[in-house]
């Protein structure tokens, strides 16, 4: 399986596995084998960064977090928290999906019901990353 290089200066230990055609990868989080999506490939990457570079403990790392927006339903990629507050909001797309302003919108959303004080769009190429403050996001580059 051809898997894309991300932009990340780190590389990390992933644990894969192939059942008939299909390949996973380990969570650590949910410890558990995922099927590897191009998504799931782009958080994986975020979830061992915070991980191993961050050193945050796993039960600081939320994936797949319910909300409801809007009267909908919707999953948050990953959030990653501290002493149990919402710290930052990590919103992950596939490599191949082009970010923009819509979708920076959409993380916004989700943030509004989160309350993080902090977003990161990404597709693992390029990551788009804001602190909210007075009402407003300020773009920062993350490293």
């Amino acid at each position: 399986m051809e898997l894309p290089k991300l932009n990340f200066q780190e590389t990390f230990d992933f644990k894969f596995k192939k059942d008939k055609d299909k390949f996973f990868i380990y969570d650590l989080v949910r410890k558990t084998y995922l099927l590897l999506t191009p998504e799931e490939w782009v958080r994986q990457h975020w979830i061992h960064y915070y991980l191993t570079v961050k050193a945050y403990s796993v039960s600081a790392l939320i994936t797949e977090k319910k909300i409801v927006l809007n009267g909908l339903t919707k999953r948050v990629d990953l959030l990653i928290t501290e002493k149990g507050e919402p710290k930052i909001l990590i919103e992950c797309k596939a490599p191949h999906i082009k970010l923009s302003e819509k979708t920076f919108e959409q993380t916004a959303r989700y943030n509004s019901v989160i309350g993080a004080k902090e977003i990161i769009l990404t597709n693992g190429l390029q990551h788009i990353a804001a602190y909210f403050e007075n009402e407003e996001y300020q773009f920062y580059k993350h490293n």
